[in-house]
């Protein structure tokens, strides 16, 4: 069986989940129905990333062990899964989990053994918010453009480096790779900044005096690895790297869902550790834009998030999946307001699919005497093609246009009054109008699957819904 690897980034556990998140989750969730549905076998992967000093300081400021701290907050994660209708059968992993800690320490000795990790004394400028250092040339009026609300630390110590440098050359060569990076012109702003500033080596490291909260660099205990060489390696250490190499070698490579703050991190410097390490580089990565409110970036510094499970409680799962995937352009950023929320609910799912359904299904439990026999294919031929250029959103539109044809078919042949005039006319448009109906329901598989099912489920019946899909708000 052809197998297929999706994961998404790991949050942090300093807050809780927020919209943002949902919206990577639920795409990559999307992506992964789709490959299913397609006979592929899939892992698809997400967790939650518990070490650094934003952890720390958060587990502080609660008065809490970190551990403690974190179990609360991995909790909260994994309890996503149902809400926001993900596949049964994802896999979650903790950066704090026994067996990535390991895989972890073995990634670090595999980079040293290849020359690529030293020790220097450095002072830096560093957000916090992006774990990142930052150049003079990356900050605006003395701040991080994307948290203009933290102020940046001054770091000066000793530290763990990682030889990034070393691997320019062989990093431009695999960006040449067609469809290494989706949307492509992400990657071309990455290949320009190579060519034109160089990659410079970065820290991996941290006093443990100062930030005891991290994975000990093996055979230093005075020092934690740093973020990126403990987070990133999860995406190898989840499929069972280095210890179970049969289950790795099924699974990797992998196509990674990231924001478009994590183009440096995925695409460059995760890039390079795998080579370091001696590993096949990603397979694909996949990046998406920054949920926006009223033109700012809604993120969990800012203080501007919205809870997912406060739409899902008051509009359903599928109503918050169907409007992250239609509403929502899968790579550029997006605005969101709660009346904007209501206004797609309203139009597309309460008005649209839910009443689309109630009406033909009415005409055909009141005039068919059987289920329709429905056609093998029934799905529009530029629906897969969407899915595999992760043009989720255009998914989504097809299915609305189809939503629409269906309404002004009904409209113009008003097949409720030609069943009385002409019975077998008026039959044969009702089973069309089931037929399509059919189609929508298939097209939803992977973007509403709750809804689909029960689509499906009232046309091998023939019979109306008893209540609303989408009740109107």
């Amino acid at each position: 069986m052809k197998t297929f690897y999706i994961t998404t980034t790991l949050p942090y556990v300093n807050a809780d989940p927020h919209i943002g998140f949902a919206f990577e989750l639920v795409s990559a969730d999307i992506i992964a129905r789709y490959k299913k549905l397609q006979g592929y076998e899939v892992f698809f992967n997400t967790g939650t990333d518990e070490h650094g000093t934003k952890v720390l300081q958060k587990a502080t400021e609660e008065g809490k062990d970190p551990q403690v701290y974190t179990d609360e907050y991995a909790e909260k994660f994994k309890q996503l899964k149902e809400p926001l209708g993900l596949l049964p059968d994802i896999h979650f992993i903790r950066t704090t989990d026994k067996q990535h800690v390991q895989a972890v320490q073995e990634f670090w000795k595999r980079c040293s053994a290849s020359g690529d990790i030293y020790k220097k004394n450095y002072r830096v400028q560093y957000c916090v918010g992006c774990e990142l250092e930052k150049t003079d040339s990356e900050l605006e009026n003395g701040r991080c453009p994307i948290h203009p609300n933290l102020t940046l630390q001054t770091i000066e110590e000793e530290n763990y480096f990682f030889r990034l440098s070393k691997y320019q050359e062989k990093l431009l060569a695999l960006f040449e790779r067609t469809g290494f990076m989706v949307p492509a012109f992400r990657l071309n702003e990455v290949r320009s900044l190579i060519k034109e500033k160089g990659l410079e080596d970065f820290s991996i490291s941290r006093l443990a005096s100062k930030m005891p909260w991290g994975v000990l660099v093996p055979g230093d205990s005075e020092h934690v690895m740093y973020v990126w060489f403990d987070a990133l390696v999860n995406y190898i250490s989840t499929i069972g790297w280095p210890s179970d190499m049969v289950t790795f070698e099924k699974w990797w490579p992998v196509v990674q869902f990231a924001g478009k703050d994590q183009v440096r991190q995925q695409a460059v410097m995760w890039q390079a550790m795998l080579m370091s390490a001696g590993i096949a580089p990603s397979k694909q990565i996949v990046i998406h834009g920054f949920i926006t409110n009223g033109g700012q970036k809604m993120s969990k510094s800012l203080g501007n998030v919205v809870d997912p499970l406060t739409l899902v409680k008051e509009y359903g799962t599928d109503a918050l999946r169907w409007y992250l995937a239609r509403h929502l352009h899968p790579f550029e950023d997006s605005d969101f307001t709660l009346e904007k929320f209501k206004e797609g609910y309203n139009a597309d799912l309460a008005n649209g699919i839910g009443n689309l359904t109630s009406r033909i299904m009415k005409m055909a439990a009141d005039n068919l005497s059987a289920p329709v026999t429905l056609p093998e294919s029934s799905i529009l031929k530029e629906f897969p093609e969407c899915f595999e250029r992760y043009e989720i959103q255009q998914s989504a539109m097809l299915i609305a246009s189809k939503v629409t044809s269906l309404d002004v078919r009904i409209q113009e042949t008003q097949p409720f009054k030609l069943v009385k005039q002409d019975k077998e006319k008026g039959i044969a448009l009702i089973q069309e109008l089931v037929g399509g109906l059919s189609g929508i329901a298939r097209m939803l598989e992977p973007i509403l699957p709750m809804t689909s099912k029960k689509i499906q489920m009232l046309v091998e019946t023939n019979r109306m819904p008893t209540e609303p899909l989408f009740p109107r708000k």
